[in-house]
């Protein structure tokens, strides 16, 4: 019973970091990347539908993305929810397909998404906590004794400990791809 709240908040604590990975990979450092797309949502027939429901998006080149939708009706709608995503993109529509030329990084482009990711790395620590606070209220649930508890709760104070310095060395590797030219 003990070891299944341990391994609950280890759970939790993982897939906290699983999300702090895939809101990093939406950052982008100079390069095309489809995943920078993944929370645009455009408006088809009256409901907002995720980007990559509605068309195919691939790298043609380096720094190109290609968005070829499914139907051909929603172009003016996925031109029009990019421009209102705040990527910074600014897309091309030739009638069939959007083209984006993802602009090369200015330093102060660069500084700026440092402190987004800084932003996205305390979001990450307050998860951490959060999860803390639930796995030690759990435990004073528990009936067992004042050693016990107090063991339980260093094991979890070590997983704290453990996934916040995992969080920040992330985030340390996500500044060093963003800062270098």
């Amino acid at each position: 019973m003990d070891t299944n709240i341990i391994n609950e908040t280890k759970d939790k604590m993982e897939k906290s970091l699983e999300s702090l990975d895939s809101r990093f990979a939406t950052v982008r450092a100079g390069r095309a990347n489809p995943s920078s797309l993944d929370g645009v949502m455009a408006e088809y027939y009256g409901v907002p539908t995720p980007l990559k429901q509605l068309a195919t998006i691939s790298v043609p080149e380096a720094r190109c993305l290609q968005i070829k939708p499914f139907d051909k009706s929603c172009l003016g709608a996925i031109e029009k929810a990019i421009f209102e995503s705040n990527l910074g993109y600014t897309p091309n529509n030739d009638g069939e397909t959007i083209r984006i030329i993802i602009p090369v990084l200015t330093e102060d482009r660069r500084k700026e998404l440092v402190k987004q990711v800084r932003g996205m790395e305390e979001d990450g620590k307050v998860a951490i906590r959060n999860i803390r606070h639930d796995a030690l209220a759990a435990i004073e649930k528990l009936e067992v004794s004042e050693d016990e508890e107090k063991n339980l709760s260093n094991q979890v104070q070590d997983l704290v400990n453990k996934y916040n310095k995992l969080i920040e060395e992330k985030t340390k590797e996500k500044e060093e791809e963003l800062m270098t030219v």
